[in-house]
């Protein structure tokens, strides 16, 4: 009977120490040692790709955000502010019902096939929006001009980044909105444009968010 007592005791008190052993290394020491990798050697990636503007965050580089003007009455979407670069549509995030006091928004894809008779639609008003709200005096957009990410959304709806195409087809629109020549804010879309990763992988592609940024410190200075 003390045998059992005392072996009993024994096997709980090494599973005690192996319990409080492997909380100490899984989850405070290991916690610690990879977060400190992180900040040292990935800073701005383990703090969410921060962009800030004038000492204060402005948005992360990972998620797009729209440039809109205020609902007017009635409306239910908001016309965009053609003053700044537009991103890609964000067509296919859904509100969100549970935390409404803030009206969140979903990521997700529209998941309607090439086909569908909404996304043609959808694609050609887009289409024409593009050509309409682009078109100024002494410059005019074509329906070929309009490139692929102007008219459709990505995958997750968030995509912080356009093509240097769809960039360009708005030079002239937000100069003339802001009172820019054309050769100041292009200058802005190649200084805001990054190559292919490592040469080879992905696209060229220009940050909204920062290009939005260096085209507010350029009006400051104008």
């Amino acid at each position: 009977m003390n045998n059992s007592v005392t072996n009993t005791a024994r096997l709980l008190g090494a599973g005690l120490r192996a319990l409080l052993v492997l909380t100490l290394v899984t989850g405070v020491i290991y916690p610690l040692v990879l977060t400190g990798i992180a900040q040292g050697l990935f800073h701005d990636q383990a703090n969410g790709s921060e962009i800030k503007a004038n000492g204060h965050v402005a948005g992360s580089s990972l998620i797009g955000q729209p440039y809109n003007l205020p609902l007017k009455k009635g409306q239910q979407t908001p016309d965009a502010d053609l003053k700044w670069f537009q991103g890609r549509p964000a067509h296919g995030l859904g509100s969100n019902s549970v935390n409404t006091q803030y009206k969140l928004l979903l990521s997700g894809a529209t998941n309607l096939a090439a086909d569908n008779k909404d996304l043609i639609e959808r694609v050609q008003d887009a289409k024409a929006a593009v050509v309409k709200d682009n078109s100024v005096p002494g410059y005019t957009v074509r329906l070929s001009d309009v490139p692929a990410d102007a008219v459709t959304s990505s995958g997750s709806g968030l995509d912080p980044d356009i093509s240097p195409a769809y960039a360009e087809l708005q030079v002239h629109r937000v100069a003339a909105k802001n009172g820019l020549s054309p050769a100041q804010v292009e200058k802005l879309v190649k200084d805001n444009t990054t190559g292919r990763t490592l040469g080879f992988m992905g696209e060229p592609r220009t940050n909204v968010l920062e290009l939005n940024i260096a085209l507010k410190d350029l009006m400051a200075k104008h």
